[in-house]
């Protein structure tokens, strides 16, 4: 029996469609549980969805021998839909594994700087696109 070209797509959008709604259900509990103060909701989400890549890339990858398309579903679609920050925790602690730290660190330093200066550009565009008081 041959494998469908659009099997594997499919179960990653399944998967992601399910790890978006376990993001919104349970960083809006632990946000409103916590308060306005502080974005706990979204830090919890990004802690958990890191410490569920690492254990469970590690555990499939050794003990735990899982099937490329049940992997595919937990890892890049349960778990991208959840946080993508878990992949970037992943990919950064596989550089630093293979003793790739100077890439590891330009990883890290880019993404976190011109991501965030990516949000603040695509926010003062869309700003003199379409001019509303600040939220």
């Amino acid at each position: 029996m041959t494998e469908s070209p659009i099997l594997k797509p499919v179960l990653v959008f399944v998967g992601s469609g399910a790890g978006g709604l376990l993001r919104y259900a349970l960083g809006g509990l632990i946000q409103t549980w916590w308060g306005p103060a502080f974005p706990m909701g979204t830090m919890l989400v990004n802690i958990s969805g890191c410490f569920a890549k690492g254990f469970l890339a590690t555990a499939f990858a050794g003990q735990l021998p899982l099937r490329e398309e049940y992997r595919l579903v937990l890892l890049v679609g349960v778990l991208g839909g959840y946080t993508t920050f878990s992949s970037f925790g992943r990919e950064t602690i596989v550089l630093m594994e293979e003793g790739a730290w100077a890439r590891a660190g330009a990883y890290v330093l880019t993404s976190v700087i011109v991501g965030l200066a990516a949000v603040w550009l695509g926010g003062l565009l869309a700003g003199r696109i379409w001019p509303t008081a600040p939220a």
